[in-house]
């Protein structure tokens, strides 16, 4: 089992090139991998199961910010080396939708009053890497450095 997750086949397409490479490094060479392919499935899971690890990490690596948002509350995160920042915007009104970036900036002008701002740290618990894949998988979306600098300045 991978440690992130399996690449999907439709991302597996697009780092094909890199797959037959990660491949070539690890020994397994075409006709080696079809046989793998069509006699030794675990082994071929595990080989794609190394590469996916190997593909997220990369990626994981190089994201700072996400964000996950719902009908009543915005969630920006930012990975630090050692520590995870977090930074709520949220509301009990439920006449405001909180879960468009649209309306998040709308309501920050038009109805700030009825918002709440929350900021919050802790050290990672985990790997860095490890807690992005985990806010991605319970539904968080890339964010930018403007978004949160934004936010921050509201919050303080």
């Amino acid at each position: 089992m991978p440690k992130y997750r399996f690449l999907s086949d439709e991302e597996l397409k697009h780092f094909e090139g890199e797959f037959k490479q990660f491949l070539i490094v690890n020994h397994v060479y075409k006709e080696e991998w079809q046989k793998i392919n069509e006699s030794d499935s675990k082994k071929a899971l595990d080989l794609v199961g190394l590469f996916s690890d190997q593909v997220l990490q990369r990626v994981y690596e190089k994201i700072t910010y996400l964000e996950k948002r719902t009908k009543d509350a915005c969630f920006l995160f930012k990975f630090g080396d050692e520590v995870l920042e977090l930074l709520i915007i949220q509301t009990q009104n439920s006449e405001i939708d909180l879960s468009q970036i649209e309306s998040i900036h709308s309501n920050l002008k038009s109805r700030f009053n009825q918002l709440e701002f929350y900021k919050s740290s802790k050290k990672h618990t985990n790997t860095r890497e490890y807690e992005i894949h985990l806010t991605f998988e319970q539904g968080a979306e890339l964010s930018s450095k403007e978004f949160w600098d934004l936010i921050q300045q509201i919050v303080q």
